[in-house]
């Protein structure tokens, strides 16, 4: 089963076909051509004999019987040398169903798996090289303005984790919180949960501290729950690592503790304290 680290980003593509362009053209500085109209093709890709090849994702730039340019977009955490003889498969037989200009695009988590799509694949034909766009995640470019987190929200998500504990921490963040106010709440959940699985615990104190000062509609529900989650694991680490024993009924306490302030009232005693009475109590 396809990983959430896998699957997410590709779902932000599905739900926002119009990111696909802007990270080509981050990571290949080529604009891609002007269109009207953008839309998800097909990621069944098959030839003439009865083999199946199935990419992650597909975008068409233009009308989708007559699109400008189509992206194959695939997610590689790892390194498949299956992946060097499929790719080409995949452009050239959505090269021959759409009749158009194709580009693949690659996301990777880290530089190692990068580098290794980035390697040029010979085909055995004469100039016939496929040179991959290839995108590290923590390389895509930071949203920090709240214009561009509303129009785009899905780049701010990618952003998010990319950029959350750099010099931009608080206006990534807050752009981040922005674009889920744009969002149904599916997709907010869904968003929510990948990015704060990739926070460290800085990032989620500063995200709390923003949404509880913001007019954010998320701040009361689904998000401080999961920021409290959050808190609850890193207080059980700090009292561990100071070796108090916990019970059943004393993790059950703080794990079902939804109010991140009181979470971190606890962890201010637990830095002092000498027994759990003096925390608890």
């Amino acid at each position: 089963m396809p990983s959430t680290e896998h699957e997410v980003p590709l779902e932000l593509i599905r739900n926002r076909p119009a990111l696909a362009p802007e990270l080509l053209q981050a990571v290949s500085g080529i604009k891609p051509p002007e269109y009207e109209q953008i839309s998800l093709g097909s990621e069944t890709l098959t030839d003439c004999k009865p083999t199946e090849y199935r990419c992650d994702s597909t975008v068409l730039l233009g009308k989708p019987e007559k699109p400008d340019l189509a992206i194959v977009v695939e997610t590689q955490l790892d390194q498949k040398e299956r992946k060097r003889y499929t790719w080409p498969v995949y452009l050239a037989t959505l090269r021959a169903r759409q009749e158009c200009p194709v580009t693949l695009l690659v996301l990777c988590p880290d530089e190692k798996t990068a580098a290794w799509c980035r390697e040029p694949i010979e085909t055995g034909h004469h100039g016939w090289v496929l040179r991959p766009w290839v995108l590290k995640l923590t390389d895509v470019p930071a949203v920090t303005e709240l214009d561009q987190a509303r129009s785009l929200p899905e780049l701010a998500i990618l952003s998010t984790v990319a950029h959350a504990d750099g010099p931009d921490q608080k206006a990534v963040l807050t752009a981040f919180a922005e674009a889920l106010q744009v969002t149904d709440r599916d997709k907010g959940e869904l968003y929510h949960d990948y990015v704060l699985s990739q926070l460290s615990g800085a990032a989620r104190r500063c995200l709390e501290e923003i949404m509880q000062a913001g007019t954010y509609e998320w701040k009361s529900d689904f998000a401080l729950k999961h920021i409290a989650e959050g808190e609850a694991k890193l207080l059980l680490t700090v009292l561990e690592s100071h070796g108090f024993t916990i019970d059943d009924d004393l993790r059950e306490r703080i794990t079902s503790c939804q109010d991140p302030e009181q979470i971190h009232i606890w962890a201010r005693r637990a830095a002092t304290a000498e027994s759990l009475d003096e925390i608890f109590t």
